[in-house]
């Protein structure tokens, strides 16, 4: 969408907002913005103030249980979820009909991107928690038409056993939960490249299907092309993956977009996300700080008339490892343990000695000499990252497992150190 026709879209939300919703009433007041009309051009909109998710909670906080942050009445709302809380307390986010609509609008530009039709069979294996994600893929798939599977308290075991007896063809999960479903058939003997007629996987919540070696394991596991997808609970689906594969783009006709330095706050080709949401009236968010650390392609991707990302959501912000004075993503580190085809799970910690920061990699592998790819780890880690680490061999099945989002990086760090 050209930006005069998401200024007029952005307008036209306005005009709901500036009325009734306090929380953007009082802000954008503030600024001087009484009237939708003083948002005419790109420089316009761009001053603007961001919002922030410390200011959403302390609202919510402040006004309980929803904060001020609604443009309708209550009884005008639907639909209650909450953020999964892996980056400070929850917040409870609500939508209209309108507004869930428009959520299930955004998933099926997600599915029609991977070639996902009605004919398709799909399975959200999540729990279906408060977790908006995969609720929010659910509803597009109806609006699609097809058949959609729901099995929140089924155990992987049971999953499988849906996946091969209803023929799904469709997977929608996390990617670690996508690897622990190949990890639990192979223990029972299925060889999913052979007995499932998987030929989509959807992946959301963390950034595994944009990594390199997590997408080959993930495709060579189940025999079908992966897709990665980014959104957020306050935000809305926000990033396609495009049916090349090759980038997730930015679904321009239902998001204002902004790269930006986090520390000038000015535009950049890589740094902060930051978005507006243009189909949330009801609970929009505005000049949103995502604390989403991305980079866009300065190289034509495909078709796909809006921007791309090289390399999806590369981290959270405040997920980066400073480390003997270098900056790590936990995904950097993730590409190069799971290009080694026999670890099966790992975890990885850092932590200070009296003399200096360590990181530790725990594996399992099923290498009959696991020293070897042991050393084969830290070799490669040294090698892109110019990083020693301490990889250590544990048994296998000793690491935790994850549904929803994983957590295998734990910073031990003080908090000072953590920063320099």
């Amino acid at each position: 969408m050209p930006v005069k026709d998401q200024l007029h879209q952005f307008r036209e939300m306005l005009k709901h907002v500036l009325e009734t919703n306090t929380f953007y009433k009082k802000k954008l007041n503030e600024v001087g913005i009484t009237h939708p009309d003083k948002i005419q051009t790109l420089t316009d909109y761009q001053e603007l103030p961001f919002t922030t998710k410390d200011e959403l909670s302390a609202d919510q906080v402040s006004h309980p249980p929803y904060g001020t942050n609604l443009t309708f009445p209550l009884e005008h709302y639907t639909c209650l979820h909450q953020t999964s809380g892996t980056t400070g307390a929850p917040l409870r986010w609500l939508d209209t009909r309108e507004s869930w609509d428009w959520w299930g609008k955004c998933w099926r530009d997600i599915y029609d991107a991977a070639g996902v039709t009605s004919s398709d069979r799909i399975m959200m294996a999540f729990s279906f928690g408060p977790f908006i994600g995969f609720w929010s893929a659910y509803h597009g798939a109806q609006q699609l038409g097809a058949l959609t599977i729901a099995n929140g308290g089924f155990s992987s075991e049971q999953r499988l056993r849906v996946i091969l007896s209803n023929d799904i063809t469709v997977l929608v999960c996390t990617p670690t939960y996508a690897l622990r479903l190949a990890e639990v058939a192979k223990q029972m003997g299925i060889n999913l490249n052979e007995e499932s007629n998987m030929r989509v996987t959807i992946h959301a919540g963390e950034p595994g299907a944009s990594i390199p070696a997590t997408k080959q394991r993930i495709e060579d596991s189940w025999g079908a092309r992966a897709y990665d997808h980014a959104g957020a609970t306050e935000v809305g689906a926000w990033g396609v993956m495009c049916n090349s594969q090759e980038s997730v783009h930015l679904n321009e006709d239902e998001f204002l977009c902004e790269v930006l330095n986090p520390e000038t706050g000015k535009s950049a080709d890589e740094g902060e996300l930051v978005i507006t949401n243009l189909g949330r009236v009801g609970m929009p968010v505005i000049r949103y700080r995502t604390g989403d650390y991305v980079k866009l392609k300065t190289v034509a991707c495909c078709g796909n008339k809006h921007r791309a990302l090289d390399g999806g959501v590369i981290g959270r912000l405040d997920d980066a490892i400073i480390i003997r004075g270098l900056n790590v993503y936990p995904a950097t580190i993730e590409n190069i343990i799971l290009q080694f085809p026999d670890v099966q799970e790992f975890s990885v910690r850092t932590y200070s000695t009296e003399t200096l920061d360590e990181l530790e990699i725990l594996i399992e592998t099923t290498n009959q000499n696991p020293s070897d790819t042991a050393d084969a780890v830290v070799s490669a880690i040294r090698d892109t990252l110019g990083l020693r680490a301490i990889v250590k061999v544990v048994p296998q099945g000793s690491l935790p497992r994850y549904e929803l989002k994983s957590k295998r990086f734990t910073d031990e760090r003080p908090t000072q150190q953590k920063a320099d």
